[in-house]
């Protein structure tokens, strides 16, 4: 008798699909574009600086499928209303939101330093923007056989930074980061449950530390900071430029269709001790 199931090529398969990515041209947005495109999705490209999405859409165009960049700042109802639109004129169908995209001020800066504004600002470039993403995708997920929200949380999320690996250094994690990414967390399991019904599911991928050439300047990083995370990480490295790409496919295809409200935790096993 012939199985008709899909084989695994197929559930990992994303072929016509439309699938929002906030930040996209950063150093996460980007290896994840890539990664939903090199197996069939149309990516819209979306950060608050049209050039960059317009330089990571071309390279998308040449080498997989047809892209929309598009330049919104996600805090702002109107700019995502508007990105939303433009979706839908392009490509007529929305299948999936990857919310990526993160600001906030105060980085490097203790408690003591920190004021409320910086405080605040996290929580808008976090949990807000998430919240008006959602809200506007949700009636068009709804019609998706494959609706699907990804959020980009963090294993700060999870557990507080260990502050020794800061040393001597001109950096740390500062503690409005932590909050806001543990309520994201929360947000999506309350997602899960109440988007269930529309057939859309809600899942984090909640990444450790990624090494970033840009930090490489600040005082400290590649003497101090690098090693410090790397020998407290047990795999003895920092995140690279593909370890997002199976789990953010994963999430957005079939082959999860039976998981929502869950944790892909991808952190060289910083979590497990």
């Amino acid at each position: 008798m012939q199985n008709l199931d899909p084989t695994v090529w197929e559930l990992f398969d994303l072929t016509g699909e439309v699938i929002i990515v906030t930040g996209a041209p950063g150093q996460l947005g980007t290896q994840m574009s890539f990664a939903l495109a090199e197996v069939g999705a149309n990516v819209v490209v979306t950060s608050r600086t049209l050039s960059d999405c317009e330089l990571l859409a071309s390279r998308l165009d040449q080498e997989y499928n047809e892209s929309l960049p598009f330049a919104a700042d996600v805090t702002n109802e109107s700019d995502v209303t508007d990105l939303v639109d433009a979706t839908l004129r392009k490509f007529g169908r929305i299948d999936g939101l990857v919310n990526n995209a993160y600001s906030a001020k105060g980085y490097g800066k203790n408690l003591q330093d920190l004021s409320v504004s910086e405080w605040k600002s996290a929580m808008d470039g976090i949990l807000t923007q998430t919240f008006i993403c959602v809200k506007s995708v949700q009636p068009h997920l709804a019609e998706s056989p494959n609706g699907t929200i990804t959020n980009i949380a963090s294993h700060y999320g999870l557990v507080s930074p260990d502050q020794r690996i800061y040393a001597d250094t001109d950096m740390n994690n500062p503690p409005n980061y932590g909050a806001a990414k543990a309520g994201l967390m929360q947000f999506t399991r309350w997602l899960s449950t109440y988007l269930a019904n529309d057939n859309i599911r809600v899942n984090n991928i909640v990444p450790g530390g990624f090494y970033n050439e840009e930090l490489a300047q600040r005082k400290g990083y590649t003497e101090e900071f690098l090693p410090n995370y790397e020998h407290r990480t047990p795999l003895g490295r920092m995140g690279d430029s593909t370890d997002l790409k199976g789990a953010v496919v994963f999430l957005n295809s079939m082959a999860s269709k039976w998981m929502t409200g869950q944790d892909l935790i991808i952190d060289g096993g910083w979590t497990a001790w």
